[in-house]
């Protein structure tokens, strides 16, 4: 009895040591690792930024962690990022197809995708239909100007000394214009289907990086369980009814070679494709549809939120602002894109909005397309990569002011915009974030407006702002209030 115990004991220990991760030959050094769970232990405050900061600090800028079985490497630091998404960026390009955000979207779309033919047609379409459908053109700033008037009188009902939360109105207005550029169509702050479609996707990207995204990334089948992440489901299955529901529409209704809109060109697309060899498909145009919206919704807002606490809470910067922006547009009634060019402290404001914001701190995950070599480490193909982005935008020697607020992180010492090479909020090389050209032309163009228009001011029973962000796939505020005063134009 006694023998068979031991015996017992011999084999499950055994069948566990065999199921213990291990590090390739060159591998990237990590923390000792668990059967199944890897090294799921080291990841367990509510901000695991931090815990990976930690592990950063005992292996260096590249080091490895197993998200149960699955091996994946952290890279921090400039150098480092530089020659993995810059320098070798077809050998980092992938993406991991077995995580919970590539279930979610059944692997089609743009972003998700892996480094391939369907990933190469559909970037080069998406940014070419963007572009010569108004993406960095006139009628891509009369878009955003049309929604910005509604933000204007959402503002305007708020200056009667009562106290706004800006977090709706941010996230209603980034949604509008994609939404006018993807369907044609914009929706009343007070409409259920934008409702829908800013809860769907705010939940969504809570959980994509959250804890129940690991759980459900590292445990063998752990899917079938009825936890939290089922929820993304259910968002993501009404994300894409909306979608249906539009493109069905939007057949009944096109012209063909007239499109009004980003759903038009791609049906336009498709009538041109030969259908056996064509990477393009109905199922495509849903899942692009979805990956357009969250490039450019989220990222946005979010940033405008992250701007304005700081904007509520730095008034000297604010007024700094509103001086250059009363000069430059003086007897003006409007703004433009080209008018960044003669705001140098504005356009460094709303670089150091988005360096102090790091929306997307762990960027999306890529993996190796094939062996390869970073830092003198060797990567096996398919190894998930995971850019640390905050370890580049607060990188000392990097920036004059890495760890507080401060727009003379852009400006040189003749008071020029420059732009730091650790500049990368968006990531950079060929996977470089979709909606950065939209999202850099609506920062700019909300934030002159509003300056221009009204003073922000933190109330004054709201207490100590709190600039804390709250993990997830985006990083965002707590929620908080602003009051509102009309200026009178200078």
């Amino acid at each position: 009895m006694f023998i068979s115990i031991v015996l017992l004991w011999f084999c499950l220990g055994f069948i566990l040591l065999q199921l213990k991760p291990r590090r390739p030959k060159n591998f990237p050094p990590g923390p000792p690792t668990l059967p199944v769970l890897g090294n799921l232990r080291y990841l367990t405050s509510k901000n695991p930024l931090k815990d990976l900061e930690k592990l950063r600090q005992s292996y260096g800028d590249v080091y490895s962690l197993f998200l149960g079985s699955k091996p994946a490497v952290l890279i921090s630091g400039l150098k480092a990022m530089k020659e993995a998404m810059v320098v070798k960026a077809t050998d980092f390009a992938g993406r991991p197809q077995d995580l919970l955000i590539g279930d979610l979207t059944q692997r089609k779309g743009v972003i998700l995708v892996d480094y391939g033919s369907l990933w190469r047609d559909h970037r080069r379409f998406a940014l070419m239909t963007l572009r010569n459908f108004g993406l960095g053109k006139k009628s891509m700033e009369e878009r955003i100007h049309e929604e910005i008037q509604f933000t204007v009188k959402t503002l305007e009902k708020s200056t009667t000394g009562k106290t706004l939360s800006p977090q709706v109105m941010f996230h209603n207005a980034a949604s509008n214009i994609i939404c006018k550029v993807l369907f044609g169509t914009r929706y009343e702050y007070d409409d259920e289907t934008l409702k829908m479609i800013v809860q769907c996707f705010t939940e969504l990207t809570t959980l994509a990086n959250g804890p129940w995204a690991m759980v459900y990334d590292s445990v063998p089948f752990v899917s079938y369980l009825p936890l939290p992440f089922k929820k993304a489901f259910r968002n993501m299955e009404m994300f894409m009814e909306f979608s249906i529901r539009v493109v069905k529409e939007h057949k009944k209704s096109r012209v063909p070679g007239e499109p009004r809109d980003f759903v038009d060109c791609y049906l336009d697309e498709l009538d041109k494709q030969d259908k056996q060899d064509s990477t393009f498909s109905e199922d495509q145009l849903k899942s692009m549809n979805f990956d357009l919206y969250i490039a450019g919704t989220d990222t946005t807002s979010n940033t405008l939120l992250v701007g304005f606490l700081y904007l509520l809470n730095f008034p000297h910067v604010q007024e700094r602002c509103q001086q250059e922006i009363d000069t430059v547009l003086e007897g003006r009634d409007q703004v433009t894109f080209e008018d960044r060019h003669n705001m140098p402290y504005v356009q460094a404001v709303i670089h150091e909005m988005q360096r102090v914001a790091n929306i997307l701190p762990l960027s999306v995950f890529h993996c190796t397309t094939k062996d390869t070599e970073l830092m003198g480490y060797s990567i096996p193909r398919g190894t998930i990569m995971i850019q640390n982005l905050t370890s580049v935008l607060k990188e000392e020697g990097q920036w004059k002011f890495p760890h507080e607020f401060n727009p003379e992180n852009f400006l040189n010492e003749q008071g020029d915009f420059v732009k730091p090479e650790a500049f990368m909020p968006f990531s950079a090389g060929p996977r470089m974030c979709l909606g950065e050209g939209l999202a850099r032309m609506e920062l700019f163009l909300i934030t002159v407006t509003l300056l221009r228009k009204f003073r922000f001011i933190w109330p004054e029973d709201a207490g100590e702002p709190d600039f804390n962000l709250v993990f997830g796939a985006i990083l965002t505020p707590k929620p908080y209030n602003m009051k509102v005063e009309l200026r009178s134009r200078q």
